[in-house]
């Protein structure tokens, strides 16, 4: 197996259930029902010093969310370009997240989120097989949306093992 599909397979993994396209609903609603009942002061607490804030961590995945739908779109269209890769860490950094609010925030993910929900449940079954290459990996559209759920869900477990503990 190559570094790359460990990699996909680690998020793929996290999905607790057949029912990927459910489970893209109720991960979203599980994040949101986590960042509702923070404050302010605590969507900035990050676990240790060079983690993201609670805010970045919501917004990085917003961010990833709209570069995998885009890559769906495409594919599902059947656009033979290739894509880049993004770098995480780089988007995290440019992104002010800590400047925003955590409503404005929240609010973009449920926007993202129902934009993805959209965009999954209304392609044609068929084209869930098609392929395109996305920095520099072969992929496919139905692993791409099952990326989107295995991502948000190993964040949620990341958020309730390293930060809720620590958040007052």
């Amino acid at each position: 197996m190559s570094d790359f599909q460990k990699y996909v397979q680690r998020y793929l993994d996290q999905i607790p259930s057949e029912d990927w396209i459910g489970e893209l609903k109720l991960s979203g609603d599980k994040t949101v029902e986590i960042y509702a009942a923070l404050t302010e002061g605590q969507s900035l607490f990050a676990y240790a010093d060079g983690k993201w804030t609670l805010k970045e961590l919501l917004l990085h995945l917003s961010d990833t969310e709209r570069i995998f739908q885009y890559r769906i779109l495409a594919f599902a269209r059947g656009d033979k370009a290739q894509l880049p890769g993004f770098d995480e860490e780089e988007y995290a950094a440019a992104s002010y997240g800590n400047n925003r609010s955590l409503e404005s925030l929240l609010e973009e993910y449920k926007f993202v989120r129902k934009s993805s929900q959209i965009l999954i449940e209304t392609l044609e079954p068929g084209v869930l097989n098609n392929t395109g290459i996305a920095n520099g990996n072969k992929l496919a559209v139905e692993t791409i949306g099952k990326l989107i759920v295995g991502h948000n869900y190993h964040h949620l477990s990341i958020i309730k093992e390293r930060y809720l503990p620590g958040v007052k």
